[in-house]
């Protein structure tokens, strides 16, 4: 763990080179579900040397930015949960499926057409290079067993709870994996408990719990209203979010900044650190330190500071990355400026 006041870290992502990925196929669709090779402009040959030519740029900008738990910036993904999830076996990587997202537009998913299983690792290389490219504390995210029982099309099970449980349990493998491999943390993306929160609440703790038993180090499970590049308004108030203290992660991390979210609600996450985004993804404009720590301590009113964990919202591969760098370092600097208040008394 990190023993620091109001330690900083990353959701997950970063801006992905332009060098790298078609920003264009980015930006003009929804995030792919299914494998999609056509963002990717380096030819096959050099793909692999120009990600990780990415992750060593992301793994700088956070470390200058002064992030205490950083991430590889997802620099090797088309998006946060597709790499992991046609990773498993069960899936018909030739005959997609689809499914409609929460923002009500279909869009091509997994197909099941046999039980989910573990396969073998598939971010622990991730994993090993970021490792061995930083002395900070490091992080990796991979998507949860909930929300990938929302991505795919079903054409095996017919039990949604069956098929929630059979991707935790690969899901757990894949996590010891990544602990293995160097992790010092390990999130699960779950944001689709807050876009279906009655099937959340049916089975989505007991499947968290499944994918998270046994973890032999901290576990964070985040949780948001979308992307600001799709989603422009968000309510302010969570529909899923006090079951979440039943799960048996550590952390929950949860986007504030852009819902200006009613903080009243976290005191309910009595049992957890909370990662709180005080950076807002919709905002091209880079907060001051000042504003960031006005945020910082607003949390406070409802959180001591030995419970928080000072994030970003999620999405920042959307922004330019000047941009996401100027955020970062100011969401560093606005923590230093609150933990100094305390700390001095």
């Amino acid at each position: 763990m990190i023993n620091k006041l109001l330690p900083t870290s990353v959701v997950g992502s970063y801006p992905q080179p332009h060098w790298l990925i078609d920003q264009k196929i980015l930006r003009g669709r929804l995030p792919p579900r299914v494998r999609l090779h056509e963002i990717w402009k380096p030819d096959d040959e050099d793909l692999e040397e120009a990600q990780n030519d990415a992750t060593l740029i992301a793994i700088r900008d956070q470390e200058r930015a002064g992030v205490d738990i950083i991430s590889d910036g997802e620099m090797r993904r088309e998006s946060y949960s597709n790499r992991v999830a046609n990773g498993l076996g069960g899936i018909d990587l030739d005959n997609p499926g689809t499914a409609i997202e929460r923002t009500g537009a279909a869009n091509m998913v997994p197909r099941i057409v046999s039980p989910i299983t573990w396969e073998g690792p598939i971010e622990a290389q991730d994993v090993a290079f970021l490792r061995a490219n930083t002395d900070r504390k490091i992080k990796i995210t991979l998507p949860g067993p909930f929300t990938m029982t929302q991505q795919a099309q079903d054409d095996y099970y017919g039990d949604e709870i069956a098929l929630a449980m059979d991707y935790a349990a690969a899901i757990n493998q894949e996590i010891k994996a990544l602990f293995a491999a160097g992790a010092d943390f390990v999130q699960l993306d779950e944001p689709y408990m807050q876009a279906r929160p009655k099937k959340a609440k049916s089975f989505a703790v007991n499947a968290i719990n499944r994918a998270l038993d046994g973890a032999p180090g901290p576990t964070i499970v985040h949780m948001c209203f979308g992307y600001s590049h799709f989603v422009k308004e968000k309510p302010n108030g969570y529909s899923f979010l006090p079951e979440l203290d039943s799960t048996i992660a550590d952390q929950i991390s949860i986007e504030a900044a852009q819902p200006e979210l009613n903080l009243s609600i976290v005191s309910s996450l009595r049992s957890k650190q909370v990662m709180l985004g005080v950076i807002n993804m919709a905002d091209p404009n880079i907060e001051t330190p000042k504003l960031v720590a006005g945020r910082i301590r607003s949390a406070l009113d409802v959180l001591p500071p030995e419970q928080l964990i000072v994030a970003p919202d999620c999405g920042m591969k959307y922004l330019h990355r000047k941009i996401a760098f100027g955020k970062l370092k100011a969401m560093a600097e606005g923590a230093a400026i609150v933990r100094a208040e305390i700390e001095g008394g």
